[in-house]
């Protein structure tokens, strides 16, 4: 008898867990991702080879003192210009002790006479006449007293008792001024040349004669304003 209610105790249990909804436990799948293997992908093209940049010319090594710097200029796709000269002027200056001899290379021949012009090598008369540069360094001043040549005796203790840096001017409507401007230069002065403007009240207030009026025509001053440039033609 116990055998048989040991058979069907377990046979009802069996029974039992047979019907239940969800018998048994199942485990919980895990995702695995798989690499999708595909094809080589072709090798990116290597960028050309850059050409080797020119080396740069070594600048030259500077010494101490003035230099002339040549550059060379181009405009467009025309071919080079000419080299431009850049001068120290102090190094073009006129020996004092033939100041007052004008440099012929620095004179054109027009029909009012000798005037100043620039000389083919490019050299100025403000350059070459000009007192060379002292080496002083900071703010200069200028001092220039005018009306030279119309008193025989001022322009005479001018020359003879100002300092060399002090520029004389002289009135072309002066006398002697050729011989006056001479010694100027002799003594080291730098000269220029006044220009006689027509000034209020004028003609009762007249500079002279060759004055620079506005009533006057282009060419009529411009023959006036030769006019006293010729007096001499080493000014400055």
């Amino acid at each position: 008898i116990m055998a048989t209610v040991a058979v069907l105790a377990v046979a009802g249990v069996s029974g039992a867990i047979a019907l239940r909804e969800k018998p048994f436990r199942k485990p919980q799948e895990v995702a695995v991702s798989t690499p999708k293997v595909t094809a080589a992908a072709e090798p990116a093209a290597a960028p050309p080879a850059l050409a080797p940049a020119a080396p740069k010319p070594e600048a030259p090594v500077k010494s101490g003192g003035p230099q002339i710097i040549h550059v060379q200029t181009e405009e467009g796709d025309g071919p080079p210009k000419a080299a431009i000269v850049i001068r120290d002027p102090s190094t073009i200056g006129q020996n004092l002790k033939i100041a007052h001899i004008p440099d012929k290379a620095l004179i054109e021949t027009s029909e009012t006479g000798p005037l100043p012009v620039r000389a083919t090598d490019g050299r100025r008369p403000f350059d070459v006449y000009a007192r060379p540069w002292s080496g002083g360094r900071g703010a200069r001043v200028a001092i220039v007293i005018g009306g030279l040549s119309v008193s025989q005796t001022g322009t005479q203790a001018a020359i003879a008792k100002l300092p060399a840096e002090v520029t004389l001017a002289f009135a072309p409507q002066g006398n002697s001024i050729g011989r006056w401007m001479q010694a100027a230069r002799q003594s080291g002065h730098e000269i220029v040349m006044q220009v006689p403007l027509e000034p209020f009240d004028y003609p009762k207030v007249n500079p002279g004669r060759n004055t620079l009026t506005v009533a006057a025509s282009a060419d009529e001053n411009l023959k006036s304003l030769h006019w006293g440039r010729r007096r001499r033609p080493n000014i400055t």
